[in-house]
């Protein structure tokens, strides 16, 4: 499985739809309703700051297999600002905007794999990921 779909992110509507294809995919991988859920919040929170920081972006969502192994990745990047100290903006709490401050950091905890590139001025990368329980 290596097909990626690449959703534009401009609007709370992509939001919702770059979340919908999340959770999807994650079902025909076959992952449980919690961990779908898991997924799916994490790419609500990563493509929220998307629309509310750079105004648009893109994700990707990708189904991966390592070995017997199955999961997905999802890749959310935009041309934004960027974020200048991502250390404090991974702590809970920080927030820009007046929010909770635990959108990065919560999405993190959510997955398995987190990364996170940014440069003032050129925007912010963000590639997480996600393993199938082998139960």
């Amino acid at each position: 499985m290596t097909s990626v779909q690449t959703l534009p992110i401009t609007s709370e509507y992509d939001i919702i739809t770059a979340r919908q294809a999340a959770r999807e995919l994650a079902r025909q991988i076959g992952f449980n309703t919690v961990d779908q859920v898991r997924i799916a919040t994490a790419v609500s929170e990563l493509t929220r700051n998307v629309v509310l920081y750079a105004g648009s972006g893109k994700v990707d969502i990708e189904a991966v297999a390592e070995g017997e192994r199955q999961g997905i990745v999802i890749t959310v990047s935009d041309r934004g600002p960027g974020i200048t100290d991502i250390e404090l903006a991974l702590r809970d709490g920080y927030s820009t905007s007046n929010g909770l401050g635990a959108g990065l950091s919560g999405a993190k905890r959510l997955m398995d794999t987190f990364a996170i590139e940014s440069r003032a001025g050129r925007g912010t990368t963000i590639r997480i990921g996600k393993w199938k329980s082998w139960k």
